[in-house]
């Protein structure tokens, strides 16, 4: 966007703030799904201050192999992943001067994040009639595992139990009796997604009515969100899905296939593509198998064995060449130093440089989001346990109304 595409009398496009410029967000939520809502938060621009747990921190400060930096001053990278665009604080909250403190910032917050176990944030004194009484307008997303009601809300909830326990490991693997992991924690982050959501909406609802509520989600409620197709083969069509490797069980040819050098993603999603695609594999589009998506899913074996016997006569990357010059979409497996180093990657900014208090200059995976209008903040480096905590401490120490309690 040019200065003269701007509509006239908007602001100039390098002096509009981030999204969330302005909203104050307190963390003492720890591991991932808070953690990664409050990282997200920060890029749109909110001001996070994240509250540990003095000598300890969160708990993935520990999580590694592998870590980096001199020794005695290492660092998790697990911790590195989510915690960048935060200010650290160690406080005990069940010390009178540090939960003194604590209540002051909570009149400065407009959003707290929490993913205590249900019941803790109760007998640390902060149940919901006290956070409402002390700020009205306070927004608070709850993060639990199993949820805060029912016979499961005081189980252990780590995000692999609840791959298990809501399904999505029996959909997950190379056949019927195989279940496995996704490889990042998937249930973890899309606590956290839909937590951004709640939050965002609690926001926009508080600009009408003034005041603030809980907004509560689960690891579990994240995983049934994502069922989609896999959750109405059950409910509507009565079906119980199971695991078909790396091949979509409802469409085909959709999935892997071995070429000539390696391995080639296909997603042959309509018939229009399957008939580009079986032309440039010779394939006879009346092939009486393989006329109609139902049918090919019927014959999926047979038909992965003639693709694969076509495809041995190229490598991969000129298989990839000629799909997309013929509109069929396909990719290849790549491992992350091949995806880091893409120009694609690069182009986009999905990779970010900050310099680290102890570690120096690092890389850090990027932010997903673009605005052709609002800056995203500019990415600072996760802090070090408690990095923060005496500037903080000031700030906040004779702290007055909320507008003189900003932390620049």
């Amino acid at each position: 966007m040019d200065a003269e595409s701007v509509r006239p009398g908007a602001p100039a496009l390098e002096s509009r703030e981030p999204p969330l410029a302005g909203i104050h967000v307190l963390d003492v939520s720890r591991v991932l799904a808070g953690p990664y809502a409050t990282m997200v938060l920060g890029d749109l621009g909110a001001e996070v201050i994240k509250v540990e747990r003095p000598g300890v921190g969160d708990d993935t400060r520990v999580w590694g192999p592998p870590f980096a930096g001199p020794e005695g001053q290492q660092e998790s990278t697990y911790f590195l992943s989510t915690n960048r665009n935060k200010r650290s604080i160690a406080l005990d909250l069940k010390d009178v001067d540090d939960r003194a403190l604590f209540d002051r910032m909570l009149v400065w917050a407009d959003v707290l994040v929490e993913n205590f176990r249900p019941g803790v944030m109760d007998r640390l004194g902060l149940d919901t009639e006290f956070l409402q009484r002390i700020n009205p307008e306070l927004i608070v997303l709850t993060i639990t595992g199993f949820g805060s009601t029912g016979p499961d809300r005081n189980r252990v909830a780590y995000d692999q139990i609840l791959q298990a326990e809501a399904g999505l490991m029996s959909v997950t693997g190379n056949g019927p009796g195989q279940p496995l992991r996704v490889g990042v924690p998937i249930a973890d982050l899309t606590a956290g997604l839909f937590g951004i959501i709640g939050v965002l909406a609690a926001l926009h609802e508080r600009a009408r009515s003034g005041r603030g509520q809980r907004v509560e989600t689960s690891l579990l409620a994240g995983q049934i969100a994502i069922h989609v197709f896999q959750g109405t083969r059950y409910l509507v069509a009565g079906e119980v899905p199971e695991p078909t490797g790396n091949h979509h069980p409802t469409v085909a040819p959709y999935g892997s296939f071995r070429a000539g050098d390696g391995q080639i993603i296909l997603a042959v999603g309509n018939e229009v593509t399957w008939r580009r695609f079986a032309e440039l594999l010779d394939i006879p589009l009346d092939l009486s198998p393989y006329v109609g998506n139902e049918s090919r899913v019927a014959h999926r074996d047979e038909l992965q064995e003639l693709i694969e016997q076509r495809l041995a006569e190229r490598g991969v990357a000129e298989w990839i060449k000629l799909f997309a010059q013929h509109g069929v979409p396909a990719g290849e497996v790549k491992s992350l130093d091949r995806v880091y180093a893409s120009p694609q990657v690069r182009d986009q900014g999905l990779v970010v440089e900050v310099s680290h208090s102890t570690l120096g200059d690092i890389s850090l995976p990027g932010r997903p989001l673009r605005f052709d209008g609002s800056p995203l903040r500019a990415a600072a480096p996760p802090p070090v346990l408690g990095e923060h905590s005496e500037e903080i401490r000031q700030r906040f120490r004779d702290a007055g109304d909320r507008a003189s309690q900003h932390v620049g």
